[in-house]
C-alpha cells in the first residue's frame, strides 16, 4: 500500500488491475480517491455507533448516508472540497450517536477508526467479496437517492446499508459471512430499485414510446445530463415560455417518455450519445450543459465556462446549482450563448436521426399477448437483453455487432447507456413488435425483471426456461448491483463485458461460474451460436 492511491471500482481501471498513480483513468487525482477512501471509512465508523439506536435515525442522516455513498460512484463526484465537507458531516453525525453507542459498544473507540487499507490488503476472497459489497452498496444507494428525491424511501434499505457497512469493517468477516450478504444484497436493490420505479411512474406517470429527434433546432439551449428526472422537471418549469430549448443527453434520454416530461413543447429531443463522448461531443458547443447526476468526465478547456453541475455531481471550479435548485446561472449562459443559427442535423453512432425510446414495463406488457403468441407460434425465436453501461474502453463494439448479427427473428430488449451503440438501427419489426426495444436507464433495470417475471408466468415455465439471454456490459457500481440482484433471482447464463471486474478474485469468479454459468463475452458469433443453442 505505498501507492498514491488504489482504486479498482470500475471497468476502465488501469491494466485490468487497479489506477495506483497520480491519477486514476477516471480522471479522478489519487487525493480525491484517498478522500473518498477517508469518507467510505466514516461512513463505516457511522454504521458502528448506530448499532442498536437505530430508532433515533433521523431522516437527514439516512439521506447523508446515502448522498455519500452516491458521491464514491465514478464519474460524480471529482471536487476534494465537497468530499471534505461531506466528511464533516459523516463525522457530525457520529458524535451524535456516541454516548448512546457506548451502551451498546463495549470496544466502542477501536470500533470507529476505520482504515480503508484493511480492506485493500485483506485476504484476497475476503477484500473481493467486501468490495463486491461495497461497490454494490454505492450503485444501490443512487437507485435509493433518486427515490428519495421525489419523497420516496423505505427504512430497511439504509437499515441494510448500515449492517452491510458493519460487516465490511468487520475483521474476521470470513468468505461465509460476506457471500451471502452479497446475495442479501441483491434482494434489497431488488426492492430498491421497485421503490425507484414506483417513485418515477407515480411522480412523472408510465412512460410510453417515444420517438426522439437528434437534430438541434436553432436558437439557445440546454443540454441536461444525468439521471435526475426531478432536476430536468425543475428546469423545464423555470423555461417555459423564455424561448429556450432543452435536450437530453446519456441517460437522460428516457425522459421524453414520461407523459408529466413530455408535455413540455420545448423538451425537443436528445444531443449526442453515451457519457464517454462528450469531450468531443461538447466541444465548443454554443450552449450550457447540467449535470444532474453522473456520469461527469473532466471537462475540457473548450466548454468548461458552460458546465453547471447540482445534486451530488461536483467538479472543481465548476458553477453548482445548490439544493434550492435556482437554475437562473444556467438559463443566463444560454441566452447569452444564443445557441445555433440553422437547425443541426445530427446523427447517432450508426447514422440514423431519431431513437425510439420508453418501453416501460407497463407497454411492454400491454403487448404481452402479442409476444406470448408470437413465441408460441414460432415467430420470435429468442429474446436477447443487450444493455448496460457504455465505456471509453476499446471492445465494446462487440455490442453493436451483436445485436446486428442476432437472427431476424429475434428482439433486443436494451437498457442504459450501452444502447447508444445500437439505438439508431432501425431492425424493423416482428408480428407488429419492434426488434430493438429500448426499456429506459440503467434507473429501470426493474422493468426487464418484471417483464421477464411476467412472461415466465404467463407461458409457465421458470425465468431461466424462457428463450431469453443476457448479454451486459458493466462499467460502474451501479452495474454491480444489479448484477447481484440477477443472482439473487438465480438468473443463468449472463454473458458479461467487455472485460471481468478487477475486484472479482480466482476463487469468487469460479463459485460464479459453477454456480450461475457466467462467462466472459467472446465474439459475437460464438456467444450468438451458445446462446441460442441453450
Amino acid at each position: 500500500m505505498d501507492n498514491k492511491m488504489f482504486c479498482f471500482q470500475c471497468e476502465q481501471t488501469l491494466n485490468g488491475k487497479g489506477c495506483t498513480g497520480n491519477a486514476g483513468v477516471c480522471g479522478k487525482k489519487s487525493n480525491t480517491a484517498n478522500l473518498q477512501d477517508k469518507l467510505t471509512a466514516a461512513l463505516i465508523n457511522l454504521a458502528y455507533v448506530v448499532k442498536g439506536n437505530e430508532n433515533n435515525i433521523s431522516i437527514e442522516t439516512d439521506n447523508l448516508l446515502l448522498k455519500a455513498l452516491f458521491a464514491t460512484v465514478t464519474n460524480v463526484n471529482f471536487d476534494d472540497e465537497a468530499i471534505k465537507k461531506l466528511i464533516e458531516r459523516v463525522e457530525a453525525e457520529k458524535q451524535k450517536f456516541l454516548p448512546e453507542c457506548a451502551e451498546f459498544c463495549n470496544n466502542c473507540s477501536q470500533n470507529h477508526e476505520y482504515d480503508m487499507e484493511r480492506i485493500w490488503s485483506a485476504d484476497e476472497d475476503v477484500r473481493s467479496l467486501k468490495s463486491t459489497i461495497l461497490f454494490g452498496l454505492r450503485g444501490m444507494a443512487a437507485y435509493a437517492y433518486h427515490a428519495a428525491v421525489l419523497g420516496y424511501t423505505a427504512d430497511n434499505i439504509t437499515s441494510f446499508c448500515y449492517r452491510a457497512l458493519r460487516y465490511i469493517g468487520m475483521n474476521k468477516a470470513s468468505v461465509m459471512d460476506l457471500l451471502p450478504l452479497a446475495l442479501d444484497l441483491g434482494e434489497m436493490n431488488l426492492k430498491c430499485m421497485a421503490l425507484l420505479d414506483k417513485a418515477n411512474t407515480e411522480t412523472f406517470g408510465n412512460p410510453n414510446p417515444t420517438k426522439v429527434s437528434l437534430t438541434i433546432e436553432r436558437g439557445p439551449f440546454i443540454i441536461v445530463s444525468g439521471h435526475d428526472l426531478y432536476d430536468l422537471k425543475e428546469l423545464l418549469e423555470q423555461t417555459e415560455n423564455m424561448n429556450i430549448n432543452i435536450y437530453t443527453h446519456g441517460e437522460m434520454l428516457p425522459a421524453h417518455a414520461y407523459p408529466k416530461l413530455k408535455k413540455y413543447p420545448h423538451l425537443k429531443g436528445n444531443f449526442g450519445t453515451a457519457w464517454q463522448n462528450q469531450q468531443r461531443e461538447f466541444d465548443n458547443i454554443p450552449a450550457p450543459i447540467l449535470f444532474t447526476t453522473n456520469c461527469i468526465m473532466p471537462p475540457k478547456a473548450s466548454y468548461i465556462d458552460r458546465v453547471f453541475t447540482t445534486s451530488v455531481v461536483a467538479y472543481p471550479e465548476i458553477k453548482h446549482i445548490d439544493n434550492n435548485k435556482d437554475f437562473t446561472p444556467v438559463i443566463q449562459r444560454a441566452l447569452q450563448l444564443g445557441g445555433y443559427q440553422k437547425d443541426m442535423h445530427f446523427t447517432g453512432i450508426n447514422g440514423g436521426h431519431n431513437v425510439l425510446t420508453g418501453f416501460g414495463h407497463d407497454a411492454i406488457l400491454e403487448n404481452a399477448d402479442k409476444i406470448i403468441e408470437a413465441i408460441k407460434a414460432g415467430k420470435i425465436k429468442h429474446i436477447f437483453l443487450v444493455g448496460g453501461c457504455d465505456g471509453a474502453k476499446p471492445g465494446r463494439n462487440y455490442y453493436t455487432e451483436f445485436v446486428q448479427k442476432a437472427p431476424p427473428d429475434t428482439i433486443i430488449l436494451t437498457l442504459a447507456c450501452g444502447k447508444y451503440r445500437f439505438n439508431d438501427l432501425d431492425l424493423g419489426t416482428i408480428a407488429g413488435i419492434p426488434r430493438l426495444i429500448d426499456i429506459g436507464q440503467c434507473n429501470d433495470a426493474y422493468s426487464a425483471i418484471k417483464v421477464a417475471t411476467t412472461l415466465a408466468q404467463a407461458l409457465e415455465c421458470e425465468v431461466n426456461e424462457l428463450p431469453l439471454s443476457l448479454v451486459l456490459s458493466w462499467y460502474e457500481q451501479k452495474a454491480v448491483c444489479i448484477l447481484l440482484t440477477l443472482l439473487h433471482l438465480n438468473i443463468q447464463n449472463i454473458r458479461l463485458g467487455p472485460t471481468l471486474p478487477a475486484f472479482i478474485s480466482p476463487n469468487v469468479l469460479t463459485y460464479l461460474q459453477e454456480t450461475y454459468k457466467i462467462a466472459p463475452i467472446t465474439t459475437p458469433e460464438k456467444d450468438l451460436e451458445a446462446l441460442l443453442a441453450e
